[in-house]
């Protein structure tokens, strides 16, 4: 593996100006500033030219530099974009900036590099009205094409209190629904090919198959589809926004309805950030605690997913089977936090509150009880030969093409590839695990299924392991940014009294930098990047969901397969709306 300033001086030769090194990032993630005007050079040399490319663009988000404290040294900016490459062949991120100035910026699309950097530029530009050059269809994505203004820029309203009154004319009523019908032309798509003529069938918003508020438009040669539009934003929420005038604490709740079949683990990904930013050490008993809870969220979500699968294909009972099971789930998940889906109880520093008395008399249940019915939903869903049919051979990829379009999770190890972020990248405790990789060879709808049912195995062997093997104390850090702080400190003098209020109240005070997490989540890899000003609140919070760049896959792997066929792969790629839109 070459040394970093190995590339560094190779890729400063290779497109011949300096590029500045951000020596100090929380996360040690390599971050380089380039030139605005090399940025189309610098990404081709790290995917193409370096050895150990960096073959997947992990992530693309702008920033809002106007109001941040700058940090001495780099470059001064109106607006931030920041582009993540991963390499699988490093195990390592690389993060390039480039500065830019001026009231609506713009600079190159990297779409001719990274198919996958399509949605992510107009994610950009939708947010911040930054342009991307050469993009093939720079419009609105998340917000709608009528909305006025970009809502991550800080001079953009937070709450829905300061834009006035919303009221539903007449005429803004015909304005919008103008701008929801289709035109073909304006997607370079024909209605009248050589020898055929194309229709073109709304599928959702409302529609049982797309799992959500989904529309995707076909264009259709009979029951063949010739392409596919996703249009989604239905359920975008303005997570990031809200993140940033919520304290670091009490945005904790909020994380939890982006995955809303996660649960926890959503709070995991944003406090692991968060932890590296404030130098927070948790002891071994509230790593474990996370582990526990994370791995049961992940066995309820691939019920779910596996239940209305088997619905989407035709079969009616497992659902009631495996939803039955998720129940059990959410009974241990209740008596230990209060809560069932959206349980809110990690916290900064460790978790709400230590194990209740008799958590492992219902674990251990759960551990003896649920073995069997994994192989019984196998030989009554995986084995049958009606889901067989409708999924072996359908919406297949490679490798190559998963990590091109950002794949990653259960879609990614389905193509054969052994790669769990647990497991190469361990974070939270994970190392002390044991549990194995499952992997499939055929990339296609059957294959994401085998993976994801043997996953389920996998994550009982770890809360198996956690309920043997639970360290004995502390379930939150004595760390003085751990919130709410621990009780016990608050009367020892007027010192610890006054933090413990200040800290319940405001929030803590997290110190400058930016971090960024990276775990295995139900549906692939999820990460939070915060940036910190040294305040009570994030200045930009930026979420990335493994459901994004899945979706914005599906035209590609549906191209040549029938409608029926499109909720097969819908199904098997096992997205959240709330995952895709935040």
């Amino acid at each position: 593996m070459d040394d970093p300033d190995v590339i560094l001086q190779q890729l400063q030769q290779r497109i011949g100006a300096d590029i500045q090194y951000q020596q100090k990032t929380v996360d040690e993630v390599l971050t380089w500033w380039v030139p605005k005007d090399k940025i189309v050079l610098a990404i081709t040399f790290l995917k193409t030219e370096v050895a150990q490319p960096f073959k997947m663009l992990y992530d693309l988000f702008g920033i809002d530099e106007r109001n941040k404290n700058r940090f001495n040294g780099l470059p001064m900016a109106d607006f931030t974009v920041v582009y993540v490459l991963f390499s699988f062949e490093r195990n390592a991120f690389i993060r390039l900036k480039i500065a830019l100035r001026g009231e609506y910026p713009s600079v190159s699309s990297i779409t001719s590099i990274f198919k996958n950097a399509n949605w992510y530029e107009r994610e950009v530009y939708d947010m911040f009205g930054i342009r991307f050059d050469g993009h093939p269809h720079l419009t609105r994505i998340l917000m709608p094409l009528t909305w006025q203004g970009h809502p991550l820029r800080k001079d953009h309203p937070a709450r829905a209190t300061e834009m006035g009154p919303f009221r539903l004319y007449d005429e803004k009523q015909d304005r919008e629904q103008e701008a929801l019908r289709f035109k073909p032309e304006e997607w370079g798509l024909q209605e009248h090919g050589d020898d055929a003529d194309f229709m073109f069938l709304n599928i959702g918003p409302q529609h049982p198959g797309t799992h959500g508020v989904l529309r995707i438009i076909l264009q259709l040669n009979g029951e063949d589809i010739v392409d596919a539009i996703p249009e989604i934003g239905f359920h975008h929420r303005g997570a990031e926004k809200m993140a940033e005038r919520q304290s670091w604490h009490t945005y904790i709740p909020y994380t939890d309805r982006v995955d809303y079949l996660g649960g926890v683990m959503n709070n995991l990904a944003y406090l692991l950030s968060v932890e590296k930013l404030a130098g927070i050490e948790l002891p071994d008993r509230a790593m474990v605690i996370r582990v526990m809870l994370c791995e049961l969220f992940r066995i309820a979500s691939h019920l779910v997913w596996f239940g209305t699968f088997a619905q989407d294909l035709g079969q009616l009972s497992p659902v009631f089977y495996m939803f039955t099971d998720r129940e059990k789930i959410f009974d241990i998940i209740e008596a230990i936090c209060g809560g069932r889906m959206h349980p809110n109880w990690f916290r900064i520093g460790g978790v709400a509150q230590d194990l209740p008395n008799g958590w492992q008399r219902l674990v251990q249940h759960f551990v003896e009880y649920f073995p069997a019915k994994i192989k019984e939903y196998e030989k009554m869903v995986i084995r049958n030969s009606l889901f067989k049919a409708r999924t072996i051979g359908i919406g297949i990829y490679t490798l190559e093409e998963a990590i091109e379009w950002g794949v990653t999770g259960p879609g990614l190890r389905a193509c054969g590839f052994e790669w769990d972020f647990r497991k190469k990248r361990p974070y939270g405790g994970y190392e002390r695990f044991d549990f194995d990789i499952p992997i499939a060879q055929n990339g296609d709808c059957y294959d994401r299924s085998l993976v994801r049912v043997e996953e389920m195995r996998q994550s009982l062997r770890i809360v198996e392991q956690c309920l043997r093997n639970m360290p004995v104390g502390d379930y939150k850090s004595s760390h003085p940014l751990t919130t709410p702080p621990l009780k016990k400190f608050t009367m020892q003098d007027i010192e610890t009294l006054i933090t413990h209020f200040l800290n319940v109240s405001w929030g803590p005070v997290i110190p400058a930098g930016e971090a960024m997490s990276c775990i295995e989540a139900t549906k692939g890899a999820n990460s939070y990047y915060c940036i910190s000003d040294g305040n009570t609140a994030a200045y930009r919070v930026r979420i990335r969901t493994p459901s994004f760049p899945h979706m914005q896959m599906v035209p590609y792997i549906s191209k040549g397969y029938t409608v029926s066929d499109l909720l097969s792969i819908l199904g098997s790629i096992d997205f959240v709306l709330a995952d895709i839109d935040r």
